[in-house]
């Protein structure tokens, strides 16, 4: 009970941080005089993984390389296979070209670098760890998709809904003082450092009281905990008919689960991949795999019953998961 309430508290914590802290940067990225098109692309992207990141940090420091691990690939299942499929039941999605042609397979790209990465023992029969030099690795992918991210909306400069959707956000925003802005970006660092913690320990007791592994834990509870900000978005994004957000939020977040939040993670310290951990891998790189054809067929729509085969997919996968790797 009590581990459930830290549980609780704690991905509340994460999330309250996490917009205290976008909405504190941003204001100070103003006064400054930075681009609300960088802001875009760069605060608020990052603080939307806030959550996934700090509670990385935090289990690899206490030893918790199960959360950690199951935390990263969880979210990714269940970006795809919950969120995406709830929207798209909700209401079938349109994806853009750019989404087809670019996003996803750098979605798939990095999926298939983590799941080789990862699977040491299959390849050079070592025990199976993200070592520094992988999310080192993992660090200069990002680095890549993030130039590569801003230069071209830099240069090019065409309208995208979502980075209007960011700048309008931010507009509707402006008005606070300097000091304000420092003072919940601060207040947004303490709560994200704070409900982390709260969310590691209360995630570790929980298994210790059911009798579970920590990685499924993390593939679960935790995972789903710290996407629930990317779930809300992605059904309101559905809802308002802006496909773009709703698809571009869940594959700009699974990239940067991989590249920044395990690299972060694991070149502070080595993350080990838990039982049942290359199973988990495989299923997260083939719900990448199958996204691309479910966008590129029935005009370019997510359909109803593709979403529901999504979270079919999800919960039959966790399923096993559950009985198989306990």
């Amino acid at each position: 009970m009590i581990t459930g309430l830290f549980l609780a508290a704690g991905i509340a914590m994460l999330f309250s941080g996490g917009d205290l802290l976008v909405r504190g940067a941003s204001g100070i990225a103003r006064a400054l005089r930075v681009s609300p098109l960088i802001i875009g692309l760069t605060i608020v992207a990052f603080g939307t993984s806030a959550p996934e990141l700090v509670v990385n940090l935090v289990a690899v420091l206490q030893g918790s390389h199960g959360v950690a691990f199951g935390n990263v690939v969880g979210s990714n299942l269940a970006n795809i296979g919950l969120i995406l499929g709830l929207a798209a039941v909700f209401r079938p999605i349109q994806v853009g070209g750019t989404v087809i042609v670019r996003e996803i397979p750098m979605m798939i790209l990095v999926s298939a670098v983590a799941v080789l990465l990862g699977l040491d023992g299959l390849l050079q029969g070592m025990p199976d760890v993200f070592s520094r030099s992988d999310c080192l690795v993992l660090l200069l992918l990002f680095g890549v998709f993030l130039y590569y991210n801003i230069f071209d909306a830099v240069r090019a400069r065409r309208s995208d809904r979502y980075l209007d959707e960011v700048e309008g956000g931010i507009a509707a925003s402006a008005g606070g003082s300097l000091l304000s802005d420092v003072v919940r970006t601060m207040a947004g660092l303490a709560l994200l450092v704070a409900g982390g913690k709260l969310t590691v320990m209360g995630a570790v007791g929980a298994a210790r009281g059911l009798g579970v592994s920590e990685g499924l834990i993390g593939l679960t509870v935790v995972a789903v905990g710290t996407s629930l900000p990317e779930l809300a978005a992605s059904c309101i994004a559905a809802w308002r008919n802006e496909p773009e957000l709703a698809v571009g939020n869940v594959v700009g977040s699974n990239i940067f689960n991989l590249c920044l939040v395990l690299g972060l993670a694991g070149a502070i310290a080595p993350v080990a991949v838990p039982a049942g951990g290359r199973l988990d891998l495989a299923a997260m790189l083939a719900i990448s795999l199958i996204l691309l054809p479910m966008a590129m067929t029935s005009l370019r729509r997510i359909t109803r019953a593709e979403g529901a085969a999504l979270l079919a997919v999800y919960f039959g996968y966790i399923a096993f998961r559950a009985v198989m790797f306990r």
